[in-house]
Order: C-alpha cells, then sequence, then structure tokens
C-alpha cells in the first residue's frame, strides 16, 4: 500500500467503498493525528526526489551496496533529523564517482570518503542526487566508504501512507508519536540511498537515538539500546537486503507483547508487535492473536517466513500502514469488519513474500507485489471461514475495476506511472491482480498455482529456512515460470489480462439446440480460456480452442455461464452497477 493516490483508489483495491474505508480503518486518534498532519505547511522536496524507481545512473549500476550504517537522532520538538550515514560500497566496474539520492531539504555539512573529509567542490546535490568525485578511480572489485553527515526538517507527510514523509503526531497519552511513510516518494527522503528497488544495500545497521520516555522498534534484530544519561536512548537495529523504502522509523510510547512461533519448517520465528500504552489490553491480545495464524496461512500456501532469523515485526502508526520489513506499520485500530481478520495487518503482512522477499523489476510490474499480495486476502478468507467469504471478497474487488489502463505496460515505469489512476492502472493492481492470480489458479489448478508462487518468491521448489536470498522478478519471469511448472504454453492468458485494459467479453449465441460461445479481447487475440457452463443444474466444461466453443443445450433448459466465477471477464450487471453509481456521485455533487 503506497504511494500518493487516491482513497477511493486504495478502498476498491481492498474490496471496500470509499465510505466503507472510512468506517472501518481510522481511529479517532488516528484520524486525530492526521488531521493535525494535514494541517502542517508542507515544506516540498524536489520533484526528483519525489519520483522513485527511476532509471540508475552508469555509477549506480557500476556500484554494489553493501552496507549502511545510519545513525539518527530524531528531535520531535523540533520536527527535525541529525544524522550519519556510513555507506560501503563495491566497484563492479571502474568507478571515479558515487553517485546516491538525498533530499535537498536535509542540508550536507560533511562528505568523507574512506574516513578522509572532502572539499565541497568534490561533491554536489542538485535536485537530490548527491555526486561525490572520488580521490582517483576505483578499479572494479575495489570496496570505498563514504560518509554523509546531514540535519534538518525532513518533508512532513501531506497524508501518509498515500503521500509520504514524516509523521509527527501526538498519542492519546500525549508523547510525541512518529512514523515515517515513504513508499511513494523513496528513501531519499531521510537517508542517502540508492533510490531503486535495485538499491537495496546487503545490510543496514541503524542507530535511532530518541527521548529516553520514547521506543524506537525499526528493521531487522534488535541489538539492545544504550541509555545516555541524558535524556536520550539509542536503539540498535540490523536488518538484511531490506527493500529500500521499507527502512522505517518509529518512534512513540510504545508498550511491546512478544512470543515465538514455531514454523512447520522447523525453526522458531520471534514475534514482536509494539503498541501505544494506552490501547485496551483485550484489543492487542486479540490482533497479536492473529500473529501465527498469519505466518502458517502463508508457510502453507507460499513458503517459509523470509525473514524468520530477524521477527515478524508489527508497530502501531499514526497513519493507515505500510509494508516495512520486519516492522510493518500497522494503524486499522482494531476495527471488526466481519472478515475473521484484520484486513490492514494481512495485507501488509503479505508484502514481507510479495515485495520484500520478491521485489518487482520495475514498478511496472508491480502487480507481483500488490496483486497478489491482494489475492492472499480471499485465501486467507477460505482458510479461515471457507468458500463464502472468499467469493465475498472476491466480489468486492471485481466491483471495483477501472480497466482503463493495461495493469502492466510491457515498459518501465515509475511509480507514479503505475499507481496514479489517471495515468497507470492504480488500483487495478489490487484488485485486478487478484482476480487475474484467482482464474489463473482455477485455470491451471491448487498444485501449479502454489508451487508457481513459491518458484517466483523463492527461486526453488523446496525452499528452507536461511537457504534463499532475495529476488527481483518481472512480469515476463512469471510467465515462464507458470510455462514450466505447468508444461504449457500460457502467453494469451498473460496477454489477455496483464497487457489489455478491456476485460476480455464473452459473447453467447443460443440458436437450434446449440449454445455457441466466443472470446474477444482488447487487441482481439485468441484467448483460448475454456469456460464452464450449467445446464439444468450439470456442469459441462467447454474448450474454446481458438478462442471459440459449443455445446448442446436442449430446448428450455435452464443455462448458467460460469457458475463458479472462476473467470475473470466483462460483465453488464457490473458495467450497469458502475455506471448506476457514478450517477449518483455526479448528482451528489453541488
Amino acid at each position: 500500500m503506497t504511494v500518493a493516490r487516491t482513497l477511493a483508489a486504495s478502498a476498491a483495491a481492498l474490496g471496500l467503498s470509499v465510505s466503507g474505508l472510512s468506517a472501518l480503518t481510522v481511529a479517532p486518534s488516528i484520524a486525530q493525528a492526521q488531521e493535525t498532519q494535514a494541517a502542517t505547511p508542507v515544506r516540498e522536496s524536489t520533484p526528483y526526489t519525489l519520483a522513485t524507481d527511476q532509471p540508475l545512473t552508469v555509477e549506480q549500476q557500476a556500484m554494489r551496496f553493501d552496507t549502511a550504517d545510519l545513525s539518527i537522532k530524531v528531535t520531535p520538538q523540533d520536527k527535525a533529523i541529525d544524522a550519519v550515514a556510513v555507506l560501503g560500497f563495491t566497484a563492479k566496474a571502474p568507478l571515479e564517482r558515487l553517485v546516491v539520492d538525498l533530499d535537498t531539504l536535509l542540508p550536507i555539512s560533511s562528505v568523507q570518503i574512506d574516513g578522509v573529509e572532502l572539499a565541497a567542490d568534490r561533491w554536489s546535490n542538485p535536485e537530490g542526487r548527491l555526486t561525490v568525485e572520488l580521490p582517483q578511480t576505483l578499479a572494479a572489485g575495489g570496496s570505498v566508504v563514504l560518509r554523509v553527515a546531514y540535519a534538518g526538517q525532513p518533508r512532513v507527510a501531506p497524508r501518509a501512507p498515500w503521500d509520504g514523509g514524516f509523521v509527527w503526531s501526538t498519542a492519546p497519552s500525549g508523547e510525541p508519536w512518529i512514523a515515517t511513510a515513504v513508499q511513494g516518494e523513496g528513501c531519499d527522503i531521510f537517508w542517502p540511498c540508492i533510490d531503486s528497488p535495485h538499491g537495496e544495500p546487503g545490510r543496514v545497521d541503524l542507530h535511532i537515538t530518541v527521548p529516553s520516555d520514547l521506543s524506537a522498534p525499526s528493521n531487522g534484530r534488535f541489538l539492545g539500546k544504550v541509555d545516555h544519561g541524558d535524556g536520550w536512548t539509542t536503539w540498535n537495529w540490523s536488518a538484511k537486503s531490506p527493500n529500500t523504502y521499507a527502512i522505517a522509523l518509529n518512534v512513540g510510547p510504545y508498550e511491546e507483547v512478544s512470543g515465538q512461533y514455531q514454523s512447520r519448517f522447523g525453526n522458531t520465528i520471534p514475534l514482536h508487535y509494539w503498541h501505544l500504552k494506552s490501547d485496551a489490553p483485550e484489543k492487542v491480545q486479540a490482533l497479536f492473536a492473529e500473529f501465527p495464524q498469519m505466518l502458517d496461512f502463508f508457510e502453507a500456501n507460499v513458503g517459509p517466513f523470509p525473514f524468520g532469523d530477524e521477527k515478524m515485526g508489527v508497530v502501531e502508526t499514526p497513519h493507515l500502514g505500510m509494508e516495512h520489513q520486519t516492522i510493518n506499520a500497522y494503524g486499522n485500530g482494531y476495527k471488526i469488519d466481519g472478515r475473521g481478520y484484520d484486513w490492514l495487518l494481512q495485507h501488509e503482512f503479505a508484502h514481507e513474500w510479495f515485495g520484500n522477499q520478491l521485489t518487482n523489476a520495475n514498478a511496472d510490474d508491480m502487480w507481483l507485489h500488490e496483486g497478489l499480495g491482494s489475492y492472499m486476502q480471499p485465501l486467507y478468507a477460505r482458510w479461515l471461514l471457507g468458500d463464502r467469504y472468499m467469493q465475498r471478497e472476491l466480489a468486492n474487488q471485481r466491483e471495483g475495476l477501472v480497466n482503463k489502463y493495461p495493469v502492466v505496460s510491457g515498459t518501465p515505469k515509475t511509480e507514479d506511472e503505475v499507481y496514479k489512476g489517471d495515468v497507470g492502472p492504480g488500483g487495478d493492481i489490487y484488485s485486478k491482480g487478484s482476480l487475474i492470480a484467482h482464474s489463473l489458479r482455477m485455470l491451471i489448478g491448487d498444485d501449479a498455482f502454489h508451487r508457481s508462487l513459491t518458484r517466483l518468491v523463492y527461486g526453488t521448489d523446496d525452499p528452507r529456512p536461511g537457504a534463499f536470498t532475495p529476488l527481483y522478478r518481472s512480469t515476463q519471469d512469471y510467465l515462464q515460470i507458470v510455462n514450466a511448472v505447468t508444461g504449457e504454453d500460457y502467453g494469451w492468458f498473460f496477454r489477455g489480462y496483464l497487457y489489455n485494459a478491456a476485460l476480455p467479453v464473452l459473447t453467447q449465441t443460443r440458436r437450434d439446440g446449440r449454445l455457441s460461445l466466443q472470446w474477444t479481447t482488447g487487441d482481439g487475440g485468441v484467448f483460448p480460456m475454456p469456460v464452464e457452463v450449467e445446464i439444468d443444474g450439470r456442469v459441462r466444461t467447454v474448450a474454446m480452442t481458438g478462442g471459440r466453443g459449443e455445446i448442446a443445450v436442449p430446448a428450455g433448459a435452464h443455462v448458467l455461464i460460469d457458475p463458479q466465477n472462476k473467470v475473470l471477464r466483462q460483465m453488464d450487471v457490473i458495467d450497469r452497477l458502475q455506471a448506476y453509481k457514478a450517477e449518483q456521485r455526479a448528482a451528489a455533487k453541488p
């Protein structure tokens, strides 16, 4: 969940109406915090900084990002940070300069290479792209350490998490309550990084200094804290191969609930939830009880929790939520909505697999994060409560599709070009991606579908804890995996659903005791999707060779096409519903 998208797109993506989203997801204290946040004047970052997933520079392509050691002091009363970043790189090709990204709202006071201070004319940060001239060319295989000291007031999120940055809020008990949410804007909002999915460091160490009466849970393993005796305490963390935007600062009057989960794969996974001390204990315990249930579902249906040697971590935030690696942001206010689980927690947790372990090769492939992650919710509903609850979630998702732009364009995109529905698929990467995944599972079967997911996420059919590393994947990678798992070519399926904006149309003609069916796709390509037909209660499958098929139908027989709603397609009933809702919205405008 992320980027500066509309509330309506986010609601539709999760199978909710806009009114339903506001009613279900924002607790009073969180709503008040967001109102305070919205009233704060915006000091804007440059357009370069606000964009993310842009092409890597030549220098960045020639650098391997090994380590980031981040020391960040958070000063609530000034809404400011004071930080030092020590970054380690290895040259993959000869390097004359280093290029990283850092918001110009955070003035730089010092730049060092391998411990030696550089003169001001040896580095520059125009528009937020920090370029550092090396003292001499670094040969391929050579290593270098860049140290950057910076401080200032970072971008305030106008409306986190959709329009992100820092959230400076106040907890119900009166203490500062602070969080970062920067997926749409990128890691460079508060630390010098390579602001691209391909910029993941091998390890990030965090040293977060906050007032001693507050806590600072963050990514990865906890390495202890140091009380400096002057009213400030430093919390130390270490995370392996984190998604760049998933590095998060969380500061507040937290209490911690912890436990352990015995994985079906033999390892023990630490469970941690940092919640506000003002929360009702029974609500805290009810949410925490969902942690092992969710872990069991994902491990059974996808594979081992990717960060089991670190933790399953969740922290309560003054914004709705975000998939921060091993420290997922939770702001759903313990709402109960009849699903049988907390949808926000489950959605963000899905990104540990679809986003953090599997990372999109480009924003154009973002449906692999959001669509597959969103499909985990109907599947989880079935896991908990049965088919009726799965079908309800799928039906809610189906009603929100826009179908204005293809889910995948086939060309490189920035996140804004994907998430903003006026120029790209927007919310369709969630719900349409989920429904496409459902149609694929119905087509190739449970076993092949789950094997395809496992191979996509881990690169192997038999992943074991500690025996895999994060992967970059594209839509074409997934097609090749599906083809390999099934032994069939499903290029027609991916083309018909993902690369066309319009849904496939199934035309029906009934004449002389025969029912004729024909598929039409947005690009006119052949779409041999088989169709189940129920005739007087008996279900038959019609093979659609070449996109056409027919079946005998007795006169007067009742015919129901696709009785189990296995196939995503254009439907008049939903088109009429969407048109009606559009008319109602137009009529309600003053």
